[in-house]
Formats: C-alpha cells, structure tokens, sequence
C-alpha cells in the first residue's frame, strides 16, 4: 500500500463554498505512511467527493410602492372633491371661463345639497306628524270605549246627574265644558266617563243579561254586592241567569226613591187611619212635617169667564188641572219660609195634602190661596179663614 498525502485536502469538517473533496479523518492519519489493513477490514476512504451544491431560487423583494405603480392603474375621482383650489393649467380668457364653470358648478352642487337636505327635514317632519295624527286618533278611539252620552230629561240637574254616576259635579261640568251659570235643557246629551252600555244601565236601572254573564260579574261591573243583586231581585246568590234575562240593579239613587217611596206609602196609611178615627186625626195633621205657620187663607179658581188670560197656567208655567190639589202661597214663604215649588204641605181643617205650584203678589205676606178647580160658588163661599199650615 502507498502512503497516504493529505496536500491541500480539506478537513470534512471545515467545509466551505467551492469544496469538492475533504479529508474525513484527522490530520494524524493523513500523516500516516503506509496503513495495515487487517482481514475482513473495509479500506480507508483517503478522499470523498461531495455533491454538488444546488443552486438556490434567488427572491427578489418588491415595495408596495413599485406593485402600486406597476399594477394599479389611478384614474380622477369621480366624486365631490370638496372646495378645494383647482389647478388649470390654461391661461387667459379660457382659464377664467373655467373658473366661473367650476365656481357655478359648486354653487350648484351646494343648492342641491340644501335642498336635499330640506327635503329630507321636510319628509321627517311630515312623518312625525302622521305619527302623532294616528296616536291621537288611537287615542280617541280608546277614550270613545269608556266614554257615552247621557240624555237629560225632565227632573235632572247637574248634582243629582253626578250622583247617579259616582261623580263630582264640578268633575261633570268640566267634562263638558259648561260654566257655573250655565243652564241644561231636556234632551241635551251629557258626556259621561263610562261606556254606553254602563251609561244606559245605570240610567234604568235595569241590566239585560248578556253571554257569559254571571250574578258576580253584573255586580263587578256596577261596583255592587253581588248578595244585594240577588236579594234585590229575589234569586238565590248560586242561581244561574239565562241569557235575555233584565235585572234591576239596587243602585243607591233606586235605594233612595225606593225608601222614600215607601216611607210616603205608610205615611198616607196612617194618616187614612187617623182621619178615620176622627179626634185622632187633629192630632196628625199638626204632626205632619216639621214646620208649622197660621196664616191667611183664600180660594180661587179657575175658567175661561174670569179676566186672567191664562187661567190654566199658573207659576214656574205648572199647568192648572180641576181637582188638582194646590195651593198659591205669597212670596215670604218661599223666601224666608223655605217652601218651595212642589212643596207637600197640609192644611189645618181640610183632608188630603196639597202642593205649592202657584206664587202670589208681591204685596201679600203670610198668605195662602187654594185652588178650588172651576168651581167659583166653591171658592166664594170659603172666603177668608186664618188656618194652620203644616209642612
């Protein structure tokens, strides 16, 4: 075997660029002159040849600036470019025209701008409106829900209407718009804060039985017991109505006509009685009411021969009928007395109650004139007579 020489052999590894072959041993083994192989030994490898390198893609590194101007493409705007000097570049006459046109144009632009803009306030306004027009008109609707007309007739006035109702007179009269003075007629319609159906119920007194409808939610709906329902109507507090069926309502009002019709009834039965009895009879008249006055008492009558021209129609327009128990009474007792038009009164000698419908002369004080119908011989033969008047 030769010896080995490691002349400019490279050691394998300190390898660089350029390189073909190294050295894969140490520098001792390169100094080595003659190498003993022994049996089954592989050989020494003096020199190894390595690959050639491959050659690397090279990158090239590009700015957005250069990509930008090479691949995009920037044309003029086509939007509002704001007020902004425009370069012309032209000279003389032309770049004053051109001038004017730009100026015109913006001139233009902000008009429309304005009037868009107008427009548009406009639209928003318009669309408040309707929106507050059907919320007033929604609310309306729901107010005509609760609300209806009460019809004034004959006997009704603002308080005893308010009463019926549950209400305050002033609340009533705000309602509809009426003054302190003003008058109500028969026949004009009152708004009233409840729905028709409630309105007219209460007016009669009387409720028509509807699908649905129980005892306890008639009375719910008039604010009442529904025990005083039944009693007042004679049913059973479980007793199942039929549908069409009326039921009269114990409203407080009903209660009170009802009391003071009844408390009239026994009054005339007693004093039937006691006129019966004779002697106790005196007793009772002067224990009717609680007022009493001797006055002064004539009689008139009335017919067409007499110089009244009116015979028939006597004060406060109280139409005159023969056997009409009534009396005329000077002007003291309705201002100091307190009688009244419509007034009950008795009279001390004579049977039966009668009722102030007829004034006097201003002249006359503590006077009494009773209405004998038709019969003039009647009235003449009263005359004049000084009587007790209960009331």
């Amino acid at each position: 075997m030769t010896s080995l020489s490691a002349e400019r052999i490279v050691d394998c590894r300190v390898i660089t660029s350029g390189t073909t072959e190294c050295n894969p041993y140490s520098s001792r083994f390169v100094r080595a002159e003659e190498v003993v192989y022994d049996i089954d030994k592989k050989k020494l490898i003096v020199t190894k040849t390595l690959p050639a390198p491959g050659k690397k893609p090279k990158m090239k590194v590009v700015s957005v600036a250069d990509m930008i101007e090479k691949y995009v493409k920037v044309e003029e705007s086509m939007r509002y470019k704001g007020s902004h000097d425009i370069t012309i570049e032209t000279t003389g006459e032309e770049e004053k025209l051109t001038k004017e046109e730009a100026l015109k144009r913006q001139r233009r632009e902000t008009i429309e701008k304005i009037e868009a803009k107008k427009r548009s306030e406009e639209e928003k306004r318009l669309e408040a409106l309707r929106l507050a027009e059907e919320k007033r008109q929604k609310s309306e609707e729901e107010k005509k829900k609760h609300q209806g007309y009460y019809t004034i007739v004959k006997g009704d006035t603002l308080s005893t209407i308010a009463a019926k109702y549950g209400m305050k007179t002033n609340d009533l009269r705000a309602l509809n718009q009426l003054d302190k003075t003003a008058k109500i007629r028969i026949g004009r319609k009152l708004l009233i804060p409840f729905s028709q159906e409630i309105i007219d119920a209460i007016a009669t007194g009387e409720y028509k039985v509807k699908n649905g409808d129980t005892l306890i939610s008639i009375a719910r709906k008039f604010n009442l017991q529904p025990r005083e329902v039944a009693r007042f109507n004679d049913l059973k507090s479980t007793a199942i109505i039929r549908v069409g069926k009326t039921i009269q309502l114990p409203l407080p009002y009903r209660l009170k006509a009802l009391e003071a019709k009844r408390k009239a009834e026994a009054a005339e039965k007693k004093l039937a009685k006691a006129l019966k009895r004779g002697k106790g009879g005196t007793k009772l008249i002067r224990g009717f009411g609680k007022h009493k006055l001797r006055v002064t008492a004539t009689a008139y009558s009335s017919h067409r021969g007499q110089t009244d021209k009116t015979p028939f129609l006597a004060a406060w327009n109280n139409r005159l009928r023969p056997g009409m128990k009534i009396i005329a009474v000077s002007r003291d007792l309705l201002t100091k007395y307190g009688l009244r038009n419509g007034s009950r009164v008795r009279i001390g000698g004579l049977p039966g109650i009668y009722r102030v419908r007829d004034k006097m002369n201003k002249r006359y004080r503590k006077r009494i004139d009773i209405y004998m119908g038709m019969n003039r011989r009647k009235a003449l033969r009263w005359g004049r007579r000084s009587v007790m008047l209960y009331w």
